[in-house]
């Protein structure tokens, strides 16, 4: 008898444990608006981990490359990107900050012109070289590696031009419906 009471009380807290875990996911998925999709990014200027072409880069003509993506979900406001070098020697150096891009949007073009705003109402942020748009590649030394990441948000941002990728992720913390990265590399000739 003992011993089935050990066996019951022994249950009874295993319930009330998985009980609590998955009320704790429930409230997390809450919190992002549910559970986060992945979004798929490509660009036909280089493969997930492969080489970024001079051309995208401080040694070329320094213009952003072309991204597409897929896997944008139904409830989506509006999009951002972040592109940044976390092998930065002085820590992660930003390259690119754009946001309140049109849900419908499912691609950018190559060369997006510098500048606050784009012609879809897109706005850009300051980036790490203190200008609006992309600036490429440029390691000091080195092989670095540059992230595109995308994000689809539950809502449009009412972040000015004069933001940067910190006051984007602030911006963007607790609204991200779904993202997804491409990574490419770039050494200096």
């Amino acid at each position: 008898m003992l011993k089935n009471i050990i066996i019951m009380l022994t249950l009874i807290a295993l319930l009330g444990a998985c009980s609590k875990n998955e009320s704790k996911e429930n409230e997390e998925l809450d919190k992002t608006g549910g559970a986060q999709m992945a979004i798929k990014i490509i660009s036909p200027a280089f493969e997930e981990g492969g080489m970024i072409p001079s051309q995208f880069t401080c040694d070329g003509e320094d213009i952003s490359p072309s991204l597409s993506w897929t896997g944008i979900p139904e409830k989506t406001k509006s999009i951002a990107l972040i592109c940044d070098d976390p092998d930065a020697p002085r820590g992660t150096w930003v390259h690119w900050v754009l946001f309140n891009l049109p849900p419908e949007v499912t691609e950018l073009a190559e060369a997006i012109p510098r500048g606050d705003t784009l012609a879809n109402g897109a706005r850009q942020g300051v980036t790490d070289f203190g200008k609006h748009g992309y600036g490429g590649p440029c390691p000091p030394s080195g092989t670095h590696r540059y992230f595109f990441k995308l994000y689809a948000l539950d809502t449009m941002l009412t972040l000015d031009v004069k933001s940067t990728r910190d006051d984007l992720l602030a911006a963007i913390a607790g609204h991200i419906l779904a993202e997804g990265q491409l990574m490419g590399k770039y050494k200096r000739r």
